[in-house]
């Protein structure tokens, strides 16, 4: 049974992300599964619910595997959006621990590396926030704040990489680190959920696309 409730999770998030979550129906999901609108209804009591679904296993990803009673109300994730918010700021302060110790032992590729994890493990629930902040202003508000502190932390290291010397000179430090992460979002998130044409391209091979180009383009040449 947890097999339909995950098709269902699946139809959503790619039409909450696609066309938005306000114009998805429950009749679209239902058709993007090849269920009746009664067969969604027996898994979850509403479109809510299915987005607090999914967000909720964007927080914890073997929440799916768990015995749900049916239908799903919003009962189970009471206290959500705060949770969201606690993620922001856990990850954002796990993220720029390395700057505590002035980025010993720390190197360009496993900023790279560490970047692109992140960005794809949350690419669900950014993605969402990103594309329906008008919906949800709360999260909206609390995800510009996460996104200005993992600039902040993003052009810090490169400065302190520069200063190091295993980065070149950058005359535009914070737009080149902007650069930076606007690649890493599109192949961590974009290219799978939102772009044009959304490819199957592992994150595995997208990571190493990443790695490769932006280390050729920043990193200095022993």
């Amino acid at each position: 049974m947890n097999g339909r409730i995950k098709s269902i999770a699946d139809a959503a998030t790619y039409l909450f992300l696609q066309q938005g979550y306000s114009k998805t129906q429950i009749s679209h999901i239902a058709k993007a599964v090849g269920v009746s609108v009664g067969t969604i209804y027996l898994d979850f009591t509403g479109k809510k619910e299915i987005l607090h679904f999914i967000l909720k296993c964007t927080l914890e990803p073997d929440f799916i595997n768990r015995n749900f009673d049916r239908p799903i109300t919003d009962n189970l994730f009471a206290g959500l959006e705060n949770d969201i918010v606690s993620m922001f700021e856990k990850i954002s302060s796990d993220f720029a621990k390395h700057l505590l110790d002035n980025v010993a032992d720390y190197t360009l590729e496993a900023l790279i590396s560490d970047a692109f994890d992140m960005l794809s493990q949350y690419a669900v629930g950014c993605l969402f926030i990103e594309k329906n902040q008008f919906d949800f202003p709360f999260l909206a508000e609390h995800y510009k704040q996460y996104r200005k502190r993992f600039l902040e932390t993003m052009t810090q290291y490169m400065g302190a990489f520069i200063k190091r010397g295993t980065v070149r000179p950058l005359e535009h430090l914070e737009l080149s680190t902007t650069l930076i992460i606007e690649i890493l979002s599109w192949w961590a998130m974009d290219v799978r959920y939102t772009s044009f044409e959304t490819q199957d391209i592992p994150s595995g091979i997208a990571k190493e696309l990443c790695l490769d180009n932006i280390l050729s383009a920043y990193q200095c040449k022993n």
